[in-house]
């Protein structure tokens, strides 16, 4: 399959739906994967997206339906009856994704599609799942799994699995379940194979098994599943009776989500948005840190402007400035980063003021290092005197250590708090840095120098 997906497709794909060409429209499309048909759909307008759609079969149109943004698909649904997002998306959707889909829809909406399901039993554990936070692992799980009797013959357990796999596209594990369905155990398909027909499963499934609890966090399911390579996750309830499964495809989406998370709070981003976002919800979410970064610089600048009367003939000090408040960001937001990342995939023990202290002597080795080409090029290209560039050296390693402390300091202690740590790798880091380290540069030039 080697369809080129470029402008000339699209505007050739466009000029067969303005013409209502249906049949050139499913030619062009037939061989592209839905993930491929989503991409082509941010080119298209919302009137054309509905026509491909309403071309398409039904479980074709759900798939490509979930590779859409959340933002595009909830355009996307203004397009539809209630009637046609049950018939034509939510019945060919696996209960986790019809849940995600019917949520982003309004509470009426929401009573309209799930009393138009076909299948009860479908709708029914929809309205399950509805129940749960999204951010949780009864929010993540599906319904479809198969699970079996431990009171079961072998036999039986073959019959019970085939009827139950039917509507199910993969089939990863096998459970084993008691009367009351406590989950005990998975079953491995080697041994149902290798096992006499007769023989009870109680005799042979597995008992360890790994699990999460439905009010689990989605980020510890995520680390449990990354933890021990597993390609699906049980989920129960507070008695241990089976409740659904998380499979790995759907981790893959909080990881990523999570990814995206940190990565715009580290950069001062204060919510989730995305470039084409209006101008009005990209200030809101940039204009909180950028404020702080601000106070940041006036806190620097107040220092250097109290000092620099007194400088006298140490002015040339004022040069180093960015120097070290550079310097120190970028020794900050490093070590801050190291320590987000160790929270997050758990590497990070109880040991704190050993990992503290090891960011101390790393501090030192880095800052000796930087003030010694520092100390050359302060005193040969400058001109400056040894004891001014010797001077800017220690400042530079004393201001290098501090923030390394800091930057590693200051995630474990939101954590600590329960807040996310990933705040403190931007801005919060770079603008403390500046106050401090321009505070302990010239407190250090003024002990030495005497200005």
């Amino acid at each position: 399959m080697n369809v080129a997906i470029n402008k000339d497709f699209i505007n050739a794909l466009s000029d067969c739906i303005r013409e209502q060409n249906s049949k050139s429209v499913l030619e062009m499309l037939a061989e592209l994967h839905p993930a491929d048909i989503a991409e082509i759909f941010a080119e298209l307008s919302v009137e054309e997206q509905s026509f491909i759609l309403s071309l398409l079969d039904n479980e074709i149109s759900a798939d490509v339906f979930l590779e859409l943004e959340e933002d595009d698909r909830k355009r996307l649904l203004k397009q539809f009856s209630t009637k046609e997002i049950a018939e034509e998306l939510i019945n060919e959707m696996d209960t986790d994704d019809a849940a995600d889909i019917i949520s982003e829809l309004s509470e009426a909406q929401q009573d309209e599609v799930i009393a138009q399901i076909e299948d009860k039993e479908h709708a029914q554990d929809i309205v399950d799942l509805l129940r749960y936070d999204e951010d949780t692992a009864g929010g993540l799980m599906r319904k479809e799994f198969v699970k079996v009797n431990t009171n079961w013959t072998v036999l039986t357990a073959v019959r019970e699995m085939r009827r139950q796999a039917e509507d199910l596209e993969e089939v990863y594990s096998i459970y084993v379940v008691d009367d009351d369905n406590i989950l005990l155990g998975t079953l491995s398909l080697k041994k149902l194979l290798t096992t006499s027909s007769s023989t009870k499963l109680e005799e042979v499934y597995n008992k360890n098994v790994y699990y999460v609890k439905a009010d689990d966090e989605d980020e510890n399911v995520a680390k449990i599943i990354q933890k021990y390579d597993l390609m699906e996750i049980p989920v129960v309830d507070e008695l241990k009776r089976l409740l659904g499964i998380i499979t790995v495809d759907d981790i893959i989406d909080v990881m990523r989500d999570e990814a995206e998370e940190d990565y715009q709070l580290a950069a001062g981003i204060t919510r989730n948005v995305d470039a084409d976002d209006s101008i009005l919800t990209l200030t809101k979410a940039r204009l909180p840190w950028l404020l702080i970064g601000m106070f940041g610089g006036v806190g620097a600048a107040g220092i250097m402007s109290n000092i620099q009367d007194k400088l006298g003939d140490f002015l040339i000090l004022l040069s180093f400035v960015p120097l070290i408040q550079s310097t120190a960001g970028n020794v900050g937001i490093q070590s801050s980063a190291i320590v987000v990342q160790g929270l997050a995939n758990g590497t990070i023990k109880d040991d704190v003021w050993k990992l503290i202290g090891k960011e101390f002597l790393l501090g030192l080795l880095n800052g000796l290092g930087i003030a010694l080409v520092v100390l050359m090029i302060s005193h040969f290209i400058f001109g400056t005197s040894y004891l001014i560039s010797l001077t800017i050296c220690l400042a530079l390693v004393t201001v290098i250590i501090v923030a390394a402390t800091i930057g590693t300091f200051i995630p474990l202690f939101l954590n600590k708090r329960g807040m996310d740590p990933a705040v403190s790798t931007g801005p919060f880091i770079t603008t403390s840095n500046d106050i401090f380290g321009v505070f302990i540069y010239f407190l250090i030039a003024k002990i030495i120098l005497g200005f």
